[in-house]
């Protein structure tokens, strides 16, 4: 007895791709990106920002604590933000320091250096540079308290903080800003 000849398979190939107004149509439209493209590049934003390595020393005085605050996406980071027109630097550190975190009773002590990163926003290149300060709270009593857009906000054991700290260039920052306390360098 002979076997019967297996059938050929074929794959069928489309004759064209779907139509944008296919895709538009399609209750698949969310799992495609056929005609999804990055659009081009059209201005090159620069922003400069602010804010500050909040710190206090722990009830023996023997070591660092840090504030961070949790952004929105979960990261921690330190408190800063853009610098308004007619400000300075400095005087954008205290003002978001205050907003972010509430703190009313600190003082900014010196400059640990700026840092810069760059992000797409839709059609722009956003070019951020943000100083950082070096600030001290000056009450262990004072609570801070979270804007509403913030997951957390909260003091960390200096280690703690460089553990948690998203961002490279802050932890570096955070690494010259301890030697200047414990040198008593601000």
């Amino acid at each position: 007895m002979q076997a019967e000849p297996t059938a050929r398979r074929t794959l069928k190939v489309p004759e064209a791709l779907p139509t944008e107004q296919q895709v538009k149509d399609s209750p698949l439209k969310k799992f495609t990106s056929v005609f999804r493209k990055k659009t081009a590049i059209q201005e090159i934003v620069r922003e400069p920002t602010s804010g500050g390595i909040v710190f206090r020393l722990t009830h023996d005085q023997k070591d660092v604590e840090i504030l961070l605050i949790q952004d929105s996406k979960g990261r921690w980071t330190i408190p800063k933000g853009h610098i308004e027109p007619g400000e300075t630097a400095k005087m954008t550190a205290r003002r978001e320091i205050e907003e972010e975190t509430g703190l009313r009773n600190f003082s900014v002590l010196s400059w640990l250096g700026k840092i810069h990163f760059k992000y797409r926003r839709t059609d722009k290149l956003v070019l951020m540079t943000t100083q950082i300060y070096l600030v001290q709270s000056l009450d262990a009593r004072e609570m801070p308290t979270g804007e509403k857009w913030m997951r957390g906000i909260r003091w960390f054991s200096f280690n703690d903080a460089l553990n948690a700290i998203e961002y490279e260039d802050i932890e570096k920052l955070m690494l010259i800003a301890k030697k200047k306390i414990r040198a008593g360098d601000y």
